[in-house]
């Protein structure tokens, strides 16, 4: 069977698209990502292919015209996200999907990316950034992935360290430490390479 994860971050900016195509260089893995809101030629696929060249990119069920929220920038676009029209792209090869923005988020006035990952039905990489209010934005990150029993595979550690808040959260979650990424001056693709091979060992 091909491993197939959904990478979900604790928040906006932490680094999902980084380590989205580490583990799809990783894996040699396809990559998609369901909503894609603003930057429409040069957003987060876009880095992907540059950072993993020869990855195969499916395209976004929804192509949104504003970086906002989904559901604002979907209303904006004069059209609502429906739960239904997420579909798992038909591959055989492993597969990395990248969510838009925190497990919170707002898809329509009902429905969140929480719900699109059960939808959709794969474990989650959870990736997390440490910044003052981190230990917090992971943890409940966590707790709510857990009440809704959803299989969670391990965490990715983004940016400076922080080792007593990590080890906090380790102790909590019990999750493993499938990579740490530091922050780099600049992205390309031997970095991404470099953090490929940590991800693989």
């Amino acid at each position: 069977m091909p491993k197939q994860y959904i990478i979900a971050g604790i928040g906006t900016e932490i680094g999902k698209t980084v380590c989205s195509a580490i583990v799809t260089k990783a894996l040699q893995a396809d990559y998609w990502k369901p909503v894609q809101a603003g930057n429409l030629t040069d957003g987060d696929a876009y880095w992907v292919q540059q950072w993993v060249p020869g990855t195969h990119v499916f395209d976004s069920t929804y192509m949104l015209t504003n970086p906002l929220s989904p559901h604002t920038a979907a209303e904006m676009d004069g059209i609502r996200i429906v739960l239904d029209a997420f579909h798992l792209p038909d591959t055989q090869q492993n597969l990395i999907v990248e969510l838009a923005g925190g497990i919170m988020v707002p898809l329509n006035e009902h429905q969140t990316n929480l719900d699109l990952i059960q939808h959709l039905g794969l474990p989650v990489i959870l990736v997390s950034k440490n910044y003052l209010g981190s230990i917090n934005h992971t943890l409940m990150t966590f707790e709510i992935l857990k009440s809704r029993n959803i299989s969670m595979a391990g965490i990715i550690f983004n940016g400076p360290t922080n080792s007593s808040g990590e080890a906090f959260i380790l102790k909590h979650t019990e999750l493993p430490v499938l990579l740490r990424v530091n922050e780099e001056k600049e992205i390309n693709p031997s970095i991404i390479a470099h953090y490929a091979e940590s991800f693989q060992r």
